[in-house]
């Protein structure tokens, strides 16, 4: 089987907040919660504000690198979480697709954060939903495919199961939801649309005289479980500007993928395709009438159950740590791992996808 990409794996998480929007956590904090569970890299987004970034936060703590993005919030719902600005978007009475252009005026760029979102059913009264409305505008990077805390606290169906899930996230958590999945799948049959996971971490408690002495849902723990890896082209250099370039070059093309760290590390999973020398990362595009010349290709850290889709819909499923197949049709192709754990089957990695059209 051929190499994959010599690409440089790091473990991000994504969409969290501190002290500066309605997190219980500082800055310093939240970096020393990621280095505790061996996290890479943070990409902070507090509620309308680049705080942190004009405080001089955004930096090295250590082995881990804090990013500071920025989820703007209008009321009550269309939220985007928006990275490499300078200052913070103004989003009064704009819609959807004018947040998006406002950013990438700004020289950002951004994905919808929970855009699925549908509210509870149990708990209609607590829990509205916070979609995003128009999933087609333009300047759409792409999604939060897989929002932790608001997707999984959506599908409650008691409060028995709400307190295993603050308790024992693992014990309620087994795939993001299908419809989710789906929606994803057709968007990114006309377009290219990159998929995330995000936590939505705020550490819930109560700071008293600059400590935290109950928390809920601490950042350590919820750092354990979702996370996005992004590929780069080169190792961290251990230069902010260098290495932002390269975190957010990677979340741009999509050459990233999501996974349930605490199922398995999943460092070391890679999803390719091959013809004739040329070689496609997650993200990539190639358009021409041979897409049967490609070669597609997975490979991982461990044996799992793996499910090859294209354009959602599975073409091989198997048991095992790598997966190679001819592209027969063209089409959108990802690949899907999952693992038993605690005596059922849960979604450990999802790919972006690779768009052979």
């Amino acid at each position: 089987m051929p190499s994959p990409p010599q690409l440089h794996d790091l473990a991000c998480v994504i969409h969290l907040h501190s002290t500066y929007s309605d997190g219980t956590g500082s800055v310093p904090e939240i970096a020393a919660a990621a280095r505790k569970s061996d996290v890479d890299v943070v990409l902070l987004t507090d509620h309308d504000t680049l705080e942190a970034k004009w405080r001089g936060e955004e930096r090295w703590y250590g082995s881990t690198l804090v990013l500071v993005g920025e989820e703007v919030s209008p009321p009550p719902g269309n939220h985007y979480l928006a990275f490499d600005l300078d200052h913070a978007i103004d989003h009064s009475d704009l819609a959807p697709a004018e947040i998006c252009a406002a950013v990438a005026e700004a020289g950002g760029f951004g994905f919808a954060a929970h855009p699925f979102s549908r509210g509870s059913e149990r708990f209609k009264r607590h829990s509205g939903g916070m979609p995003w409305d128009d999933l087609g505008c333009a300047g759409l990077a792409g999604v939060e495919l897989w929002s932790f805390v608001t997707d999984t606290a959506e599908s409650l169906g008691s409060i028995r199961e709400a307190i295993r899930f603050v308790a024992r996230p693992q014990s309620v958590i087994d795939h993001p939801p299908e419809r989710n999945m789906s929606e994803w799948d057709r968007l990114c049959r006309s377009r290219r649309v990159v998929a995330i996971g995000g936590l939505d971490a705020h550490q819930f408690g109560r700071r008293i005289r600059g400590r935290v002495p109950l928390r809920l849902m601490s950042y350590a723990r919820s750092f354990r479980y979702l996370r996005t890896h992004v590929l780069c082209v080169r190792p961290p250099t251990g230069d902010l500007s260098q290495d932002r370039d390269s975190v957010y070059a990677a979340l741009r093309a999509g050459r990233c993928y999501l996974s349930m760290d605490c199922l398995a590390p999943a460092r070391g999973f890679s999803f390719w395709a091959e013809r004739d020398g040329d070689r496609l990362a997650m993200g990539d595009e190639a358009a021409g009438p041979v897409a049967s010349a490609w070669t597609v290709h997975g490979a991982l850290p461990r044996p799992a159950d793996l499910r090859l889709l294209r354009d959602g819909v599975p073409v091989l499923e198997r048991w095992g740590d790598a997966l190679e197949l001819p592209a027969e049709e063209p089409g959108v192709y990802r690949l899907e791992a999952r693992l038993r754990a605690g005596g059922r089957e849960r979604t450990w990695i999802v790919s972006n996808p690779i768009y052979l059209r």
